[in-house]
């Protein structure tokens, strides 16, 4: 075997790791989608919602059809059929892409029910609430813009409370609370996670957790380090933060943008499921 130098050695290995880097951040990350589970302690939880699974999905940017990633989780959906879904703002990319929207978000639903949140990609596409509560709304699905929502379970009921995005949107807190009473079990969801840090922290009636995606989890990063986040992120990239008014979880999403790739981020489909207080 002719003999190889250490320089050679490691430049043929760093171009080796460097192809092998990239065919997973190309081929198979952005769709290996990590479903996630998360106990969220609600207190006062009525007991016919113990056990409530809320799943979540953001981020998805349909856009000239369904993605294998879009595609992917409308399986996990199937296959884990959750009680609520929330779909947390990015769903679609441009006002062309609200007929897709549609016919994926008709099976991207919850059994007792299912919410949708505008996030900065369908405010700068232009699409206005009246067009979006028309295309969920054929889906069955309920668009929460700075507004509560209610999901019914073996009579007991979750109040869901849906921002409008804090990018190109207005969020208005005082709106969405305007209908939630003390004690009642509530989650929020906000696409972008960066505004929460802006909430009072003596605003009442306050949630058990808030939801929000919108970083992609950095999308490509490296170990430790990520290089990226999109405006209205704050300090937040993803999973639990436990120093915000509630507790906050920042979904990594489904989709892409502007590079069809993920590198040690891939896709989530966090499940949140209801449980009474330790």
């Amino acid at each position: 075997m002719p003999w190889i130098t250490r320089r050679r050695f490691i430049v043929s290995a760093a171009g080796a790791v460097s192809a092998a880097a990239l065919g997973d951040a190309l081929l198979i990350e952005p769709t290996a989608i990590d479903v996630t589970r998360h106990d969220v302690p609600v207190p006062g939880l009525p007991p016919a919602l113990h056990g409530l699974r809320v799943a979540c999905l953001t981020d998805v940017h349909l856009h000239g059809g369904v993605s294998p990633a879009a595609r992917g989780a409308l399986e996990i959906l199937e296959r884990e059929r959750p009680d609520v879904v929330v779909l947390i703002g990015d769903i679609c990319n441009h006002e062309d892409d609200l007929p897709v929207l549609t016919a994926w978000a008709r099976e991207a639903r919850g059994t007792a029910a299912t919410f949708a949140t505008f996030g900065n990609w369908e405010h700068d596409a232009g699409i206005d609430r009246a067009t979006a509560e028309r295309a969920y709304g054929q889906a069955g699905v309920e668009l929460l813009y700075n507004s509560a929502g209610r999901a019914s379970v073996r009579g007991a009921t979750l109040t869901v409370v849906g921002l409008d995005d804090p990018v190109l949107g207005h969020p208005d807190l005082g709106a969405g609370l305007a209908t939630v009473r003390a004690g009642d079990p509530t989650l929020w969801v906000v696409h972008a996670p960066g505004w929460v840090e802006e909430v009072p922290r003596d605003v009442a009636p306050q949630p058990s957790a808030i939801l929000a995606g919108h970083t992609h989890g950095g999308q490509v990063r490296l170990p430790f380090w990520t290089p990226y986040t999109p405006r209205g992120s704050g300090r937040f990239v993803g999973g639990w933060y436990r120093d915000t008014i509630r507790p906050l979880y920042v979904s990594r999403g489904i989709g892409t943008i502007t590079l069809r790739a993920r590198l040690f981020c891939p896709p989530e489909l966090p499940i949140f499921t209801l449980i009474p207080p330790v």
